[in-house]
């Protein structure tokens, strides 16, 4: 852990793009000719491609990975064994068993299956000299109070607790009052956890119900919607953070600007182009720190908006605008010229209502068919909520007209939602595409 630590914080510096991509070739075919050896499901789906080949070997995704779950991983562990062992910790909240020193994780399910992930004792420990290095304000010497919210805990994440470090979870699934009374005692320095949390924890510094001072607060597991930004950023009076981890990998983390950057230090990122006027793309990962559950040229369903302009900080690492959600949010409405259905982004969407009013708090939209629309709401103007809907009316119709697509029927409701284990999705669409 110290090791990757250092390497990290101190010793990997790239003064160009070129020379990142040279040296991430090379240490993506070196990890590609391990993981060709120990296991079966690459060697065959990869065939009689060279490793030098790597940039275009076939993809996988989500659906090919756990169907051949018990060929692909090195460690010679079963989906069936992994599973029960991970809805036992799911229903005990005991997270520290293993299989074989192997540690076991469950995704959360939000794309409509669930994704196991193994990580062995020494990529724990890496994983953890990374996420240190990459995360934690001032030096390692130096005493940090970690407090991390999350659906599920995980011997990853309890990786991090050495010496002066001290970790705690605090389950999403305990009462909120809980939350609260453990935050005041234990005095965090860095505040980790999902924005609808986070933002349920601003509210209630604010309130004066919570007194914290943490010198880090860093937004991860759901889309960080720049309504809630700004209110955890006022609460905390402090830049708001990210990470962009998922079961694929640590894929992303932001600089001291603020600004979200992929870890090409362990990760390259391919681009699926999605939109190349605005910068959208869906990642293809390849992580050469992998080695018991190996990610080659993994295409994740996520949509990302690269940024446009250099980052002052100056890296060289691929900078990102903003991490929008997964494509399987994309709306879609009956277009004016034809019989098509015109795509559109979850950040049109989401900018469409903020920008319509002030005085909007909180939002959910859900597109439940083409033609129709639910916003549910939460204003500072109770009263007037008639205005607000309407301006709300005229940005989508705006938005329509610019897209040329017919703009939906919108049903208002009130906006309720408690934070707890279940993803916050503020753009989501729930009727399926016809094949």
């Amino acid at each position: 852990m110290l090791t990757q630590y250092l390497l990290t914080r101190f010793r990997r510096s790239f003064h160009s793009r070129e020379q990142l991509e040279a040296w991430q070739d090379l240490r993506v075919q070196k990890h590609i000719r391990e993981v060709l050896k120990h296991s079966p499901f690459y060697r065959e789906h990869f065939g009689s491609l060279s490793p030098d080949e790597w940039r275009h070997f076939p993809t996988i995704d989500k659906t090919v990975m756990m169907e051949h779950f018990d060929r692909l991983n090195t460690a010679g562990i079963k989906k069936a064994e992994a599973f029960q062992l991970a809805m036992r910790a799911e229903e005990s909240r005991d997270f520290t068993p293993t299989i074989r020193g192997i540690t076991i994780g469950l995704s959360s399910g939000t794309s409509g299956n669930r994704g196991l992930f193994l990580v062995s004792e020494k990529e724990r420990y890496r994983w953890a000299g990374t996420m240190l290095a990459k995360l934690l304000p001032g030096s390692l010497l130096d005493r940090h109070h970690i407090a991390f919210f999350l659906r599920a805990n995980s011997n990853l994440y309890t990786s991090v607790e050495r010496g002066r470090i001290q970790f705690r979870f605090f389950d999403l699934l305990r009462p909120v009052k809980e939350h609260i009374e453990q935050l005041n005692s234990f005095q965090p320095t860095i505040l980790v956890g999902p924005p609808s949390m986070l933002r349920f924890l601003a509210e209630q510094q604010q309130l004066q119900q919570l007194n914290i001072h943490p010198q880090k607060v860093i937004s991860v597991a759901e889309v960080l919607d720049p309504l809630d930004e700004a209110v955890i950023s006022r609460a905390f009076q402090q830049t708001v953070h990210q990470v962009y981890q998922c079961t694929e990998g640590f894929l992303a983390v932001t600089c001291p600007y603020g600004t979200l950057h992929i870890n090409e230090d362990i990760v390259v990122i391919q681009k699926e182009m999605l939109d190349p006027d605005t910068g959208k793309f869906s990642p293809i990962i390849t992580d050469f720190s992998r080695w018991t559950q190996p990610i080659l040229r993994y295409r994740l369903n996520d949509i990302l908006t690269e940024r446009k302009t250099p980052c002052p900080c100056g890296s060289v690492f691929l900078a990102i605008e903003q991490i929008e959600g997964r494509c399987d949010d994309l709306f879609y409405f009956r277009s004016l010229s034809s019989d098509q259905l015109v795509p559109v982004f979850p950040d049109f969407i989401r900018r469409a209502i903020i920008t319509a009013d002030e005085e909007i708090e909180e939002y959910l939209a859900i597109q439940h068919s083409p033609e129709q629309v639910e916003i549910s709401l939460r204003t500072a103007a109770v009263n007037n909520r008639g205005p607000i809907r309407q301006n709300i009316l005229a940005s989508l119709e705006k938005l329509c007209d610019h897209l040329g697509c017919l703009s939906p029927s919108v049903r208002f409701t009130s906006y309720s939602r408690k934070p707890g284990a279940t993803k916050l999705r503020r753009v989501e669409r729930k009727f399926p595409l016809q094949q």
